[in-house]
Formats: C-alpha cells, sequence, structure tokens
C-alpha cells in the first residue's frame, strides 16, 4: 500500500493518497483545488487515480474533485445522503472498496454535517486490524468537529451533535486501539476548537486524552462540543454551498494579468477590493490608500475570505513572482475573482507618494505608556472567544476580526482607536479593514495580547 497525507498548514486542511502497488488503483480523499501535487506523486508510483472520496461537503475550503476528475477521469464519489450537481457516486454505510489487496470501508458518520463519512484503510482486506482511519471532520486530534456551522441547514446544533455522538460512540469508538487516526484538519482550523498540533494519532490514544471522547453521557458530550466555538468565517456557507455545485475548474498554472495604477484605479471604481499580501511591516512602512493588508506569510486565503466578500473582484498587491501563488491560495476557496495583480507597486509607490499610506503600529511599551493618556481610546481585542479566556487588556472591545466588516456600526470612526491580536498578524488586517472603512486613527499592536501580557503579567 502507498499511503500519503499532504498537510497544508495555511488552512490546517489534511488531504490523501492511498494507492495498491499490485493493482495500480488509486484513490485521493478531500483533495485541495491545486491539484497537481496528487497527479505528480500518482505517476512517479505508477499510480492511477481512478476514484475521489469527499468525506463530506467542506465548508473551509473548495475542494478539488471536479479538477482531479477531469485531469484524470475519476470517478468522484459522496455519501449516499449527499446530493451533488454533478454526477457522483453514493457511496452506502458499510459499503467497501477494493483496490487490490488494499480495501477501504465506508462509515456513515454524521454529525458535523448530515452527510459526513469517515473511511477505514485495510491494508490487506483480511488483517485483524485496520491500518487506519479517514475520519473526515468527525474526529479530529484532540477535538470532534463541531456540530453548528451553517454548512448543516436544516439541522439544529443540537440535533448534529447528537449524531456526533452517535457516529463516534457506535462507528469509530469500536476501532481497535492501534488504529491510526487520520483527520481532515489540524490545530488552526475553525472547524473545532481544541484541534492538536499533530497530524494523526490512534484510537487508543484519543481515547484516553480527547476531552469529548471522555464525556460521560450524551448531554455532557452535547454541552462540551457546543460551547466556545470560533465564530465561523464568513465564506464557510459559500463554499459549503460551492461544493455541492458544478462550477468553473481551477486552471493553477494561469497568472492573473498584469494592471497599472490607471487600470488598478478604474476596477476600484467599479468595486473591486485592493488585497496586499505582503507582510504587515513592509505594509505598514508604505501602502495604497484602500489597501487591505493580509499578508501571504500567514493565513492568508482564511482571512481573505473572512474581510472580503465572496463577490468582489479582487486585485493583488505582492512581492514579485508571489502572484500565481497568492491567485491559487484564493482559489482554494473558491474566491476566482482576481483580475489582475498591480505590476511593481514599489515603483508605483515611489511615483504616487499621494496615493501612499503609513500604518501606525505601536510596541506594547508604547501602548501601555500611553493608553490611559489618550482621550475616547477604543481598544479593539480581534481574537476568537476561547482566546478572550487567557485574558484582556482593560475594557477591551471583542469583535473577532472575521466578525468585523459586518459589526463596524458598533465601533466610533472618530475615535482613536487600538487594535490588538494574538500575535499581530490578525491585528493589521483588522486594523487595515478600519481605515479602508474610514476610520481616521487606527493603531494596531505589535506582537499583540502575548507581548502586552510579558509587559504587563499582573495586569493579565
Amino acid at each position: 500500500m502507498k499511503f500519503t497525507q499532504y498537510y497544508l498548514d495555511c488552512l490546517s486542511q489534511a488531504s490523501y493518497l492511498i494507492g495498491d502497488e499490485t493493482t495500480g488503483r488509486a484513490v485521493v480523499v478531500d483533495p485541495r483545488r491545486d491539484i497537481d501535487e496528487y497527479v505528480r506523486d500518482a505517476e512517479a508510483e505508477g499510480l492511477t487515480i481512478d476514484l475521489v472520496i469527499e468525506t463530506h461537503f467542506h465548508a473551509d475550503f473548495l475542494s478539488g474533485h471536479l479538477e482531479l476528475a477531469a485531469v484524470t477521469g475519476a470517478e468522484i464519489a459522496f455519501s449516499s445522503v449527499a446530493e451533488t450537481e454533478f454526477v457522483s457516486r453514493p457511496l452506502a454505510d458499510g459499503e467497501r472498496i477494493s483496490l487490490g489487496e488494499v480495501e477501504l470501508q465506508i462509515l456513515h458518520t454524521p454529525g458535523h454535517t448530515p452527510e459526513s463519512i469517515s473511511i477505514v484503510v485495510w491494508e490487506h482486506a483480511d488483517d485483524a486490524t485496520p491500518y487506519g482511519v479517514l475520519t473526515g471532520d468527525t474526529l479530529f486530534i484532540g477535538d470532534v468537529g463541531r456540530p453548528d456551522l451553517l454548512s448543516a441547514v436544516g439541522f439544529s446544533r443540537d440535533e448534529l451533535a447528537e449524531k456526533l455522538y452517535d457516529s463516534l460512540h457506535t462507528k469509530l469508538l469500536p476501532l481497535p486501539d492501534d488504529t491510526r487516526v487520520y483527520p481532515a484538519h489540524g490545530a488552526g482550523s475553525a472547524c473545532g476548537k481544541n484541534l492538536s498540533t499533530d497530524t494523526w494519532s490512534t484510537m487508543g490514544e484519543q481515547r484516553a486524552s480527547n476531552y469529548a471522547l471522555l464525556a460521560p453521557d450524551k448531554q455532557t458530550f452535547i454541552d462540551l462540543v457546543t460551547e466556545g466555538q470560533p465564530p465561523a468565517p464568513d465564506y464557510f456557507l459559500y463554499d459549503a454551498v460551492l461544493n455541492r455545485k458544478d462550477r468553473p475548474l481551477l486552471d493553477e498554472s494561469a497568472r492573473p494579468p498584469a494592471l497599472d495604477l490607471e487600470t488598478m484605479d478604474r476596477l476600484v471604481a467599479d468595486g473591486a477590493m485592493i488585497v496586499d499580501g505582503r507582510d504587515p511591516e513592509e505594509f505598514a512602512r508604505g501602502h495604497l490608500q484602500g489597501s487591505i493588508n493580509v499578508g501571504l506569510n500567514g493565513r492568508y486565503a482564511e482571512f481573505a475570505g473572512s474581510v472580503v466578500p465572496s463577490d468582489v473582484d479582487i486585485v493583488l498587491v505582492v512581492d514579485p513572482d508571489f502572484e500565481l501563488e497568492a491567485k491559487n491560495r484564493l482559489a482554494r476557496i473558491g474566491f476566482d475573482r482576481v483580475v489582475g495583480f498591480l505590476a511593481d507597486p514599489l515603483q508605483v509607490m515611489a511615483d504616487n507618494p499621494d496615493r501612499v499610506r503609513q500604518a501606525s503600529r505601536l510596541t506594547a511599551a508604547e501602548f501601555e505608556a500611553r493608553r490611559a493618556d489618550i482621550e475616547a481610546l477604543q481598544v479593539v481585542d480581534v481574537r476568537n472567544p476561547g482566546e478572550l479566556k487567557l485574558g484582556t487588556i482593560g475594557d477591551a472591545t471583542p469583535i473577532p476580526v472575521g466578525q468585523l466588516p459586518s459589526r463596524l456600526d458598533e465601533l466610533d470612526p472618530t475615535a482613536p482607536t487600538v487594535v490588538f491580536c494574538a500575535g499581530g498578524y490578525r491585528s493589521s488586517v483588522a486594523a487595515s479593514v478600519l481605515r479602508q472603512a474610514g476610520f481616521g486613527d487606527v493603531s494596531d499592536v505589535l506582537g499583540g495580547y502575548g507581548a502586552w501580557l510579558e509587559l504587563v503579567p499582573a495586569a493579565g
């Protein structure tokens, strides 16, 4: 058996290639949309991808089943309770799929979504213990899938939590302790609240340490898994719906067109948004007025999808030769309306200094020294609810960065405003959103809450 896990750090997303060396048949599970790596690896191993299996309708990324099917001719398969606009193979609960010596067993495990499945992988069909189980978003390392996402329209949070409990206890927990657990996500994903940085584990380890599996009864489990979940980015519902549809395919080799300033201005006047993917420090030193800063070196697609609407055109500002990467990473969440990138942005800014703005970034020491003396100071904490349990700064207004565009009316655009997060990446995103919305005096805190807490630990 050939078994490969592909882990995408910027989306905390895992996908899998499983192949049988005796027959050359292979399956890809939960592929991302830029599929070249799967195709190359399969060819290098002498494998033919003839099936693409999705564990559910993903909400946090746009899956690559259509792209893989177009390139390889593979069938696309979902749970038999899933309905798709494209031709797909329905997988029944308990169904076994033979690749040769390698065999897959489908388990219906609803809860995170109604159509969720898990896939038991047998290296040999008659093995006493399976090699592993691909758990999708049903079971994570250290957590379980959240049952409250809007992708599950028509079911209440508690109804899905009950289904999740039953799926875990009747389908997954009976698997032997040595069974490896391979989830679809890891730490940082908004699909859960307590995900480990580990990308795989075993059923025995999870049985002994996973807080949700240790719940003594169903009601306690429901209370645990429905409390304190991070807010879902706005694009989640968009992706959950789009993953069911027959949509245009991504050409991951197609570079977006280069734009001059005049063309960019015309596009912006028609509603396009400028997304500046440079690091927050570079952005702060100088950027074009009206730009949103989402650094490519962070969780670029996730936070772009959190603050940029899915129905607007996007103009990229990036360091040279990063245009294709930025386009493809946005495409991973279905944001295909990249209309181009600004050619030579540093020269454009040098030639048009009247269009350039700097962003105020305060060290923790500067912020602490000045915050008591600034009249009507407005402090905004853009971390998630779970992070707030660690403490906050004074009477800061808590608004997670992904909710900021829809909650601007809770803030005073005329007041001096300081934004902070955990380390400084999200606060640069949030501060740029506020400036773009017309807030006149906005700063963020370098190093975020962590840096401030080191400075004044007693206050935290």
